[in-house]
Parts: structure tokens; C-alpha cells; sequence
């Protein structure tokens, strides 16, 4: 947990990002301006500084961190990491496992801060899969969903971690107390849906936690269950149809604390944040300033907590 005596530092990877490095750039000068947290920006010195030069930041806490490449789309990402020691989110990431930095965001290619964050920093005791998620929902801002694209292929014990993680967002960030769970399934029977769904169902209904079982894609947004578990290949392709409809949680400009776990890295050792590929300088500051309530708010630490009481409980 971050001292209370000093500031939160974010690191930022400046290069990646659709808009990258100019919307990143000014989105960090945008959270800068509060004065409240230090911040690094990683990537060619000369570009990214060419950048900063078009604001009044010589007074802010920013620095610049040189690295010399970047990650693209369409290369295979754990390959491009250990390929590329030098790219920005490489570079990045080490500065979050060296202690230089509290918080780290990225607006790169998931499967590189991914990997990144799985090489440097590790995964937290009973995680053994990362995962992304959280509340992407405008009509339903009090249901969040894991895996929302990581991970394709799972277990249900991966599952069952993912509905601990959901737990815990709803616990901390929308101060609901006792969370409800549901199984994203076709059916609301518990003999519903593929093998995985099945065993999933058994797992969830011995773990303690609020399970209310299956529920069904109509269901979705209706408040049912605080936390919709499914595999990341489920997930996704919920999280775009979301998307194309308008209904997505779009936070740029918009300050709301009970979206700040929304784009975290779960499961790995250190506070990590996707930035959605297409994000704007307003978005990047927001989300600049969720890594820093995140910090202070030691997920970190509960994620830890609640793993290791369910590894106890449950003799996992």
C-alpha cells in the first residue's frame, strides 16, 4: 500500500494507442495539472518530450523515461516482449517491479501488457490466470463482468477466481456488500450449457459465495447478479455488442469512482490498466486518477486477503 506521506506514481506507456503519443501526452499533462501524483512517461525521449513541449509542463510532476521501441498489433505478444526489453510497456512494467512506479497504464495491445505484466511482476498466490473486467454497463452500473477478453480457453477453477475478483470489485469499488453471482449461461437450468458451464455451476454453488446461478443474455443488464462469470471468448464478444450499441460505460470526462476497477489487470502482482486502444486525452486523465484511487485503495492487497480465506475454505 502506497505510504501516506508521499504521492502515487504512474508510469504511463506514451506509445501506446491509437492516438499515441499526442492524446497520451495530454492526458497525462490534463491529470498532472491536479498536482496530486507523480507521473512517468515512457517512450522515444524525442517524441515524447517534442510532445510535452506544446504544454506549460516544465512545473509539473512529469518526467520522461527513454525507450527506444514499441510493441505493435500484430505481433505475438509474450514473443514481442522478450524480443523487445526496450519497448515501452517492457520498460514500463520493470519500473513498476523496480519500486519506481505505484500504478501503470497502457494503451497498447492487451496481449503485450498482459504478458509484460506476467513476466515482470508476476501473479498473485491462487491466480493462475490474469483477467479483465469490471462494469461496462450504463444501465446497469452496479454489474461488472469477468473475463470480459483474456482468456479463451479455461477451467472452472479460472472461473471460479474470476468470480472472486468480481466480488471483490463489487465489494470495494460499488460498496455492495454481499454481491450477487451469476454463470452467464443459455439456459437457466444448472444442466444448461458446455462442460465447462456444468462444472463451473457445481464449483460456484460450494464456494460460499452469493451464487444465484445461470444467467441468461436477456438478463444481462437487468441487475440480477452484481457479477456475470464467463470465459473471455463470452466475454469479448458481450463487451463489443455493448460497445456497438452506445450502452458502453464511457467515462471520458466523467469522474466516477465506481468505474475505477473497470480495464484493470487482475490477478497479477501490481496494479496494471488497459486503456481502451481508441482513448482520448480526457479518458487518459480519468484513468490516471483511477490508478491512483486503486493504489490508495490497496486492491492489491484485498485480492491477496480473499484469495488466501477461499484457498483456506475451500482446501484449494
Amino acid at each position: 500500500m502506497v505510504r501516506a506521506n508521499r504521492r502515487v506514481r504512474v508510469v504511463v506507456d506514451a506509445m501506446g494507442g491509437d492516438y499515441a503519443p499526442g492524446e497520451i501526452v495530454k492526458g497525462v499533462v490534463l491529470a498532472a495539472e491536479k498536482g496530486d501524483v507523480d507521473i512517468a512517461l515512457v517512450g522515444s525521449t524525442d517524441i515524447v518530450e517534442a510532445e510535452l513541449a506544446k504544454y506549460d509542463a516544465s512545473r509539473l510532476p512529469i518526467r520522461c523515461v527513454g525507450a527506444d521501441e514499441f510493441i505493435k498489433e500484430d505481433e505475438n505478444p509474450a514473443l514481442a516482449v522478450r524480443r523487445k526489453p526496450n519497448s515501452s510497456i517492457a520498460v514500463a512494467t520493470r519500473m513498476m517491479k523496480e519500486g519506481e512506479a505505484d500504478g501503470l497504464i497502457s494503451g497498447g495491445p492487451t496481449g503485450a501488457v498482459v504478458s509484460a505484466a506476467i513476466q515482470y511482476l508476476g501473479m498473485i498466490e491462487g491466480m493462475e490466470r490474469p483477467v479483465l473486467g469490471g462494469a461496462i454497463f450504463d444501465p446497469a452500473p452496479n454489474t461488472v463482468i469477468f473475463d470480459c477478453g483474456v482468456n479463451i480457453d479455461c477451467k472452472p477453477y479460472h472461473l471460479l477466481t474470476f468470480a472472486i475478483i468480481g466480488s471483490i470489485y463489487c465489494k470495494k469499488l460499488l460498496n455492495v456488500t454481499n454481491p450477487t453471482i451469476g454463470l452467464l449461461n443459455i439456459g437457466a437450468e444448472e444442466s444448461k450449457g458446455n462442460q465447462l458451464a456444468r462444472e463451473t455451476y457445481g464449483l460456484l454453488q460450494r464456494s460460499g459465495l452469493n451464487f444465484i446461478g445461470n444467467v441468461e443474455g436477456n438478463e444481462i443488464m437487468s441487475g440480477r447478479a452484481n457479477v456475470l462469470v464467463c470465459d473471455g471468448f463470452v466475454g469479448n464478444v458481450v463487451f463489443k455488442f455493448v460497445e456497438s450499441l452506445g450502452l458502453f460505460k464511457d467515462l471520458a470526462g466523467r469522474d466516477k469512482k465506481q468505474d475505477l476497477g473497470g480495464g484493470l489487470i487482475w490477478g497479477v502482482n501490481g496494479i496494471v490498466r488497459k486503456l481502451h486502444g481508441a482513448s482520448r486525452a480526457p479518458h487518459v486523465a480519468v484513468k490516471i486518477n483511477h490508478v491512483k484511487l486503486a493504489v490508495e485503495a490497496d486492491l492489491i492487497g484485498a485480492v491477496k486477503s480473499e484469495l488466501a480465506t477461499f484457498a483456506r475454505e475451500l482446501k484449494l
